[in-house]
């Protein structure tokens, strides 16, 4: 589990670690392996390479037979050897030497103490771009100055710059490769999205690598099949509100024939129950799926809907609480969310004296509350009012009554936007309807 939580959370990011890593991990065993074997052999024959050169120079030196020729000899190898000499007779040094304190120190000085039966010293430290040696001889001390460079091989430098200048062109291939294969699974996402909020997306084309093709291909006509039967849908809701509206229409005629009587009004009572809920059914079945989403002001709808509450109840104290709509503008099917708020605040009205509705915008989305003070919902059935023809009148208030559709439209409605409608405890003691759609 805490491997999965160090994941990159995109594709692009796992794709991208999936061929790093690789890449990582064999650079990483090729360095280890140059270093382990190739340096460090390397390094090993420079420096013996040089403690040889100063255990000739001694032997030169303690040769019993030595003449000035020798000194020409000693200068010759001084020349060729790239060493300098000097020689100081009757001297003396501390041979309790420091330990080794870096790696060509410590390279050295096993390869002299392998060639030197002698006491000596190494110094890395005094000069920066050279080494010296003092070997103690029976009539003096001699000091080797050799180059720095001689103990190390610039093919490490270049080892590592091909290794580091390698990862990063295959990074920088591999980050523009993965883009260019990853941007059509961003425009599927992008369509499927914009779909599920009822904005259709005609310009789009499958294309990518085969399997994203496939996927598209299999949007497309998944969008295909669904646009047909919700046009369908649409058409035989159109013919069954026009063959249930046209006898409630005959009987509301013949109600009205009869004069104004106690039996006509209950009569027509139920008839306008009848329609009422027959309006709600249509709504609920038809969702508001032909509607085209356009740019509106959420500001202002929200303020149409608090007028019509406040003209229609009585009794009830509504406040309106809303940003100006330069802040909630967005792309919305007008009238479906008109009908979302609506139901929402008219079940707070059916169910409190005091109702504050507010809209504001937030980082990435815009939130509208709707509160009351009514009796509320209990927790453990705030979703279970979601569902279709669900009531809980009684519990809340016996006077009122409803289709058991309004809740259910309002987060239908809500999550076609690509939103939704969340139930809670309000503030003020009620019911709190949080409705949320990203911008």
């Amino acid at each position: 589990m805490k491997l999965k939580r160090l994941l990159p959370l995109s594709l692009f990011g796992r794709a991208l670690m999936i061929m790093v890593t690789p890449l990582v991990i064999v650079q990483l065993v090729a360095a280890w392996v140059f270093y382990d074997r190739h340096w460090e052999t390397v390094s090993r024959r420079m420096a013996t390479a040089i403690a040889g050169e100063v255990a000739f120079l001694i032997e030169m030196h303690e040769r019993p037979e030595r003449n000035p020729a020798d000194w020409e000899l000693t200068a010759a190898a001084q020349r060729h050897f790239d060493l300098q000499v000097e020689f100081e007779i009757d001297g003396r040094f501390d041979d309790q030497a420091a330990e080794a304190s870096s790696e060509e120190k410590t390279i050295l000085t096993g390869a002299l103490a392998e060639r030197l039966r002698r006491p000596f010293i190494v110094d890395t430290e005094t000069r920066p771009r050279d080494v010296e040696i003092q070997v103690q001889l029976e009539d003096g001390v001699m000091t080797v100055i050799a180059p720095r460079k001689r103990l190390y091989t610039s093919t490490a430098i270049l080892f590592l710059m091909w290794m580091i200048g390698t990862s990063l062109v295959t990074a920088v291939i591999a980050i523009h490769f993965l883009r260019r294969q990853i941007r059509p699974i961003l425009k599927l996402a992008h369509a499927a999205d914009s779909f599920g909020r009822g904005i259709d997306v005609p310009d789009y084309r499958p294309e990518g690598a085969a399997e994203v093709r496939q996927a598209a291909r299999a949007f497309l006509l998944m969008r295909e099949r669904l646009s047909r039967q919700i046009t369908q849908r649409t058409e035989m809701l159109a013919g069954v509100s026009h063959d249930l509206r046209t006898p409630l229409t005959r009987m509301r005629l013949e109600l009205a024939m009869l004069g104004d009587n106690q039996d006509a009004k209950g009569m027509a009572d139920d008839i306008a129950e009848m329609e009422r809920m027959i309006e709600g059914y249509l709504a609920f079945a038809r969702g508001e799926g032909s509607e085209t989403p356009t740019p509106t002001g959420l500001g202002s709808l929200v303020a149409e809907v608090v007028d019509g509450a406040r003209r229609s109840t009585q009794g009830v104290n509504i406040t309106l609480d809303a940003e100006a709509d330069t802040t909630l503008t967005i792309p919305v099917r007008p009238n479906a969310f008109k009908r979302c708020l609506a139901n929402l605040v008219g079940n707070a009205c059916r169910h409190g004296r005091n109702v504050v509705v507010s809209a504001h915008r937030l980082a990435d989305s815009i939130e509208i509350l709707v509160d009351d003070d009514g009796p509320g919902i209990p927790a453990q059935s705030r979703e279970e009012v979601f569902r279709p023809f669900f009531r809980l009148d009684r519990s809340r208030n016996p006077k009122t009554g409803g289709t058991g559709l309004g809740l259910t439209i309002a987060r239908d409605v809500a999550r076609g936007h690509g939103g939704d409608v969340i139930l809670e405890a309000a503030p003020t003691g009620g019911l709190r309807a949080r409705v949320t759609v990203p911008v």
